[in-house]
């Protein structure tokens, strides 16, 4: 979101003792210094009630009435995953005589019971929340701390407090948590349902509680709960050096010395047929290298350059193919403005790129384990990764699916059969988008 948020005025409740917050979360990053807000009811300073992570990283649900204190969970797990979707469900009924009670906090269905510090609301003594208060998500009310991330299926149920089974079940095969995309609720009069379909603020209970948006742009994504898209990983070493935005898409890097950024999806032996692209927003020095490179990288977790390294292979921006330090003649020079095309065949190990959708040297991604115009064979039993090299003003936008470079979607979608992620041009028949559903195709 960055800047981005959401408000509106809250109305009387139905029942302000009894209410149900549940959402879904991929945290693109976490300030280590500042808190961040994924629901915020407030008066002032003094009469607020805030859901969010702080600067430790954990998850944090928090209300103060007339200057003190009247709720506080602070959990002693740290929500530092910046690959996946978290679902919490945050559920109080305070007409409860239990204390413990009053407030159920689930994180992907498991009612969190581990707190570093819990302070239980008052039986029957209205909070803040679920009042006629202003009302915000993505930004605390009382400084300019916003949210770094993404939503989706966004609900509020005012005067009932639901478990988080009415939201979501465990798959029986693979023992995840999954989405329910339309559970069976009674929203109440504050109750909302928002972030449903695409990027939508206006409710989707029935109830008309339609959030404005404010302080930015809300930018659609295909990453969701049921399909999991790559990102750029930001917990290398080198990311706090070179700045990620855009979901973790977009990466900025002016200073004159080398940087690797990886995505957070791995690729191996047998697994299928991948395809992303990158869109050169600058590289006023034709600095820049876009390819893959193996999980063994000793410098995934210090500085350099992943083509300098025998297991990168990559595309370089005088238009050589490149790998451990050594270049060759291999196709066009790429330069700002440019969309390369990455075609990773992990069923014959090749390894294609295309410019503007042209695949270079003649490339056929399709042409299996002949391999015809294939930048480079890969050596067999790695693990490999999206990745990015970035000199002296390399920015690059890549496109693992959503459909857009940055905030800007793509112009004219092509052909993609196997229906998993948008792309600016055609993807080769048996490739997908990296994402969770492009892994199991």
């Amino acid at each position: 979101m960055a800047t981005t948020y959401l408000t509106r005025t809250s109305g009387t409740p139905t029942n302000a003792l009894k209410w149900t917050y549940s959402f879904w979360v991929k945290i693109s990053a976490l300030s280590t210094t500042d808190d961040t807000f994924l629901l915020d009811f407030n008066t002032d300073d003094n009469n607020r009630s805030n859901i969010g992570f702080n600067g430790s990283q954990q998850l944090v649900v928090y209300e103060k009435v007339s200057g003190s204190t009247s709720q506080l969970f602070t959990s002693n797990r740290l929500f530092r995953d910046n690959s996946g979707w978290y679902n919490i469900v945050v559920s109080c009924d305070r007409t409860l005589a239990t204390a413990g009670d009053r407030t159920k906090i689930y994180i992907n269905g498991v009612q969190e019971t581990s707190w570093a510090s819990q302070t239980n609301p008052t039986q029957n003594t209205t909070g803040i929340i679920n009042t006629a208060v202003n009302t915000l998500i993505g930004k605390y009310s009382q400084n300019t701390y916003y949210f770094n991330g993404c939503l989706s299926h966004v609900h509020f149920v005012d005067g009932t407090a639901y478990a988080a089974s009415t939201f979501g079940s465990t798959d029986s095969t693979t023992g995840e948590w999954e989405i329910n995309t339309s559970p069976t609720v009674t929203y109440g009069n504050n109750g909302f349902f928002i972030l449903k379909n695409d990027n939508v603020i206006n409710d989707q209970s029935g109830n008309a509680n339609n959030f404005t948006l404010g302080g930015g742009t809300l930018t659609k994504t295909e990453d969701c709960p049921s399909n999991v898209f790559a990102t750029l990983n930001p917990l290398y070493y080198a990311a706090s050096q070179y700045t990620l935005s855009q979901g973790n898409n977009s990466i900025v890097y002016a200073t004159d010395s080398s940087r690797s950024a990886f995505g957070t999806i791995a690729m191996t032996d047998g697994l299928g047929k991948f395809y992303w692209e990158v869109k050169i927003v600058s590289d006023p020095n034709n600095k820049g290298a876009y390819g893959i490179c193996d999980d063994l990288y000793p410098d995934l977790n210090a500085t350099g350059a992943f083509i300098d390294y025998s297991g990168g292979y990559g595309y370089f921006a005088n238009g050589q193919s490149y790998n451990g330090g050594t270049g060759a003649s291999f196709g066009d020079a790429i330069t700002t403005g440019d969309i390369v095309g990455v075609a990773l065949d992990m069923d014959n190990r090749k390894l294609y790129f295309s410019k503007n959708g042209t695949w270079q040297n003649s490339g056929d991604p399709t042409s299996g384990a002949t391999g015809t115009g294939a930048a480079y064979t890969v050596a067999a039993g790695k693990t490999y990764l999206p990745a990015i090299r970035v000199r002296n003003g390399t920015n690059g936008a890549f496109n693992f699916g959503n459909g857009y470079f940055g905030t800007t979607a793509i112009t004219s979608a092509g052909t993609n059969a196997s229906g998993v992620g948008i792309f600016e041009y055609d993807v080769p028949a048996g490739y997908a988008g990296l994402s969770t559903k492009g892994l199991n195709l």
